[in-house]
């Protein structure tokens, strides 16, 4: 009998871990929202956000505020020159869109080979945002990493809120994501918005890598699994929904660590399968996704 102590500080800890994949699911939402493609680079970002972090706190000796403040950007840079040397030209040859997508699965292979070549293929960590810890509730341990993650996962899912909600380029992005023929004919500037899109995604995926090398760690090979497991939480939530992307990650995110306490690390992929697969039985739009009308 497994003591419910453990279950517990498995669900806490599964949770923190769904919290990534739900940033990382979100970044694909956006990039789908704005342009139809599902951007398998996606998971490339994390492993850059962490890595890029991890060199500019090493070999620079740079704080760790400014360290983040200047990875964040780079990898939002990287975005952006997908977006524009490898989407944007297949998008105007009309390329088909299974094509494009493997673009960007070549895009990721490609950029992790650059890292090996360029940083290695060791592991790389850092220290945690605050030292000391973890903090005791009853009979769990909650590490400040991961108040961390909470703290900032939610408020980037109400700062995104607020931005597609209540700003111009914001408001922009969600009309290209409805039609962007008729928002070209409104005066929009339809490249310049998907531009945004893969910017602004990339650099979700590098606070979900900044956030999770802490407690873990980031090397050139990390980028597939998070990739993954955020497109199923993607999936799982109602592909296209940033809300539901996020609580498809928490609910992925426990699901696999209350497996592998009770069945073994080995079950961690069947458990992320199990979940896609009820979840798609039983809700085909996803958990939060739109119902189609028949």
């Amino acid at each position: 009998m497994i003591d419910t102590s453990i279950i517990l500080q498995a669900v806490i800890d599964g949770a923190g871990v769904g919290l990534i994949y739900g940033l990382v699911g979100i970044g694909y939402c956006v990039i789908y929202n704005a342009t139809g493609i599902v951007n398998f680079a996606q998971g490339v970002f994390v492993m850059l956000g962490g890595m890029l972090t991890y060199t500019l706190l090493t070999s620079l000796g740079l704080p760790m505020i400014v360290a983040v403040a200047i990875a964040i950007p780079l990898v939002g840079v990287v975005g952006v020159v997908i977006e524009w040397f490898i989407v944007k030209p297949m998008l105007v040859r009309n390329s088909p869109m299974f094509a494009i997508i493997l673009a960007t699965l070549a895009v990721q292979i490609m950029i992790e080979r650059i890292t090996i070549m360029t940083a290695g293929d060791q592991p790389r960590t850092f220290h945690e945002f605050t030292a000391g810890g973890p903090l005791r509730l009853g009979p769990v341990a909650v590490g400040y990493q991961l108040i961390w993650v909470l703290v900032c996962s939610v408020g980037l899912v109400l700062l995104l809120t607020l931005f597609f909600k209540y700003t111009r380029i914001g408001n922009a992005v969600r009309a290209c994501a409805q039609n962007r023929d008729a928002a070209a004919l409104l005066g929009i500037p339809v490249a310049r918005m998907l531009a945004v899109s893969f910017a602004l995604s990339a650099a979700l995926g590098a606070i979900a890598g900044i956030l999770i090398t802490p407690s873990q760690y980031t090397a050139f090979n990390v980028g597939v699994p998070f990739g993954v497991s955020g497109f199923i939480a993607a999936i799982v939530g109602g592909f296209g929904s940033a809300s539901g992307a996020f609580v498809g990650g928490i609910v992925l995110g426990v699901a696999q660590a209350v497996a592998i306490i009770i069945f073994g690390a080995g079950y961690k992929t069947v458990a992320a399968l199990a979940v896609l697969l009820l979840v798609l039985l039983l809700f085909p739009s996803g958990l939060l996704g739109k119902r189609s009308e028949k």
